[in-house]
């Protein structure tokens, strides 16, 4: 299965381990990150935990990589291995085959998999909003999905293509009908050379992609007053996005997984508090840490995922049951291009819980942390060709 921020396909899996956080800033690409057995600060062995993450190192992961580097998992008594996706890679099947403690993925595609069996559970909702958009050259003319009619408009598919599909319903189009839906590639290649009008994209990479490309119009580097967007948290049809998904069944009766849990929530929220506070050093850090893509897309990237993070009014990683809710429907009624939706009932109560992220968060407080960012602000970030 592909996921929409894949720009380059990797041979296998790479891995960051804890223990290795201090080598990062001089590890080639693919060099070994092996490195001596750690110890907690209270002198004791660390446990060594696996989390899948749902791409390769980029700044869609940030507080998980920060959450490494600046020691927090450390912090907790765990060697955390960060491993990164190949092309064929579903984390929420590594994490259900015993592959991985605990895994990065959507929201939306995780409930299909735990509707076919996959035994799972969202202990913390870091993605409080969707990045998914629609996007358009300004001379196209569509600024709304009303004017996808008669169109083609792109779609990634594997999952990613039911916000596409649920906002054309919601629009009153009959996505079988009314739009020619084509199959994207992992670019916006289609989209620059016409065949595209109307192409997905996700705000913190594949938008950046265009605006880092030339405009041959003009000779410069595409603005955004060249596009039109639609994003789908704004049309009310936004899906939740990334979490942290734990083993169902250890939850229910690993009193020490159980603990654990708490503690690698609360060590990933402070990394994400880091990358929120230090965007600007948090962008070289994941550049830093092995990332494919160049210095100002990560930047790009960090920032456009803290905006989707940040704010949250409860804190860090609660899930929002509004939101929640909104998701399940979506994913019960919205059929695609096949007449499918994503599941055919609703989730067992185990597909989330607030539970651990509600005592990680109080650690939290209790140590001073901001874990709402009320006061958050975006940095401006000026993108170059080619994202370098």
């Amino acid at each position: 299965m592909q996921h929409p921020t894949r720009r380059r396909a990797l041979g296998g899996m790479l891995a960051i381990t804890a223990t290795a956080a201090l080598a990062l800033t001089g590890c080639a690409p693919g060099a070994s990150t092996t490195a001596p057995a750690a110890s907690s600060s209270s002198g004791g062995a660390l446990t060594p935990v696996k989390i899948q993450l749902q791409w390769v190192k980029q700044g869609q992961f940030a507080g998980y990589i920060e959450a490494v580097k600046q020691g927090y998992f450390t912090d907790e008594g765990l060697d955390v291995t960060l491993l990164e996706a190949a092309p064929d890679t579903v984390p929420q099947t590594v994490l259900a085959s015993g592959k991985s403690d605990y895994a990065v993925a959507w929201v939306p595609k995780v409930l299909g998999s735990i509707e076919q069996g996959a035994g799972v559970t969202d202990v913390a909702q870091i993605f409080q909003r969707s990045g998914t958009l629609q996007v358009s050259l300004k001379k196209t003319g569509i600024t709304s999905v009303a004017d996808f009619k008669g169109k083609n408009i792109g779609s990634w598919g594997y999952g990613n293509q039911f916000e596409l599909y649920a906002g054309m319903t919601e629009a009153g189009l009959d996505p079988a009908k009314d739009v020619k839906v084509v199959q994207q590639a992992f670019d916006e290649k289609g989209l620059l050379s016409g065949d595209i009008a109307a192409s997905q994209a996700m705000v913190y990479n594949e938008y950046a992609q265009i605006l880092e490309t030339k405009n041959p119009a003009t000779g410069k580097l595409y603005q955004p007053s060249d596009l039109d967007v639609v994003n789908w948290t704004d049309d009310g049809v936004g899906m939740y996005q990334d979490a942290l998904w734990a083993s169902s069944d250890k939850l229910a009766s690993d009193k020490a997984y159980q603990a654990q849990t708490v503690k690698v929530i609360k060590a990933v929220l402070k990394g994400w508090i880091y990358a929120r506070d230090h965007v600007e050093q948090a962008a070289t850090d994941v550049v830093a840490a092995g990332s494919k893509l160049g210095a100002s897309h990560q930047l790009w990237q960090t920032n456009e995922v803290n905006k989707l993070i940040w704010p949250s009014p409860d804190g860090i990683g609660m899930i929002d049951t509004t939101l929640w809710d909104r998701t399940v429907k979506i994913a019960l009624t919205a059929k695609d291009g096949t007449g499918k939706t994503i599941i055919t009932k609703d989730p067992p109560s185990t597909a989330y819980t607030n539970t651990y992220v509600e005592k990680a968060l109080a650690e939290l407080k209790k140590d001073g942390a901001d874990v709402t960012g009320a006061s958050f602000a975006p940095v401006a970030v000026t993108l170059k060709e080619g994202g370098q």
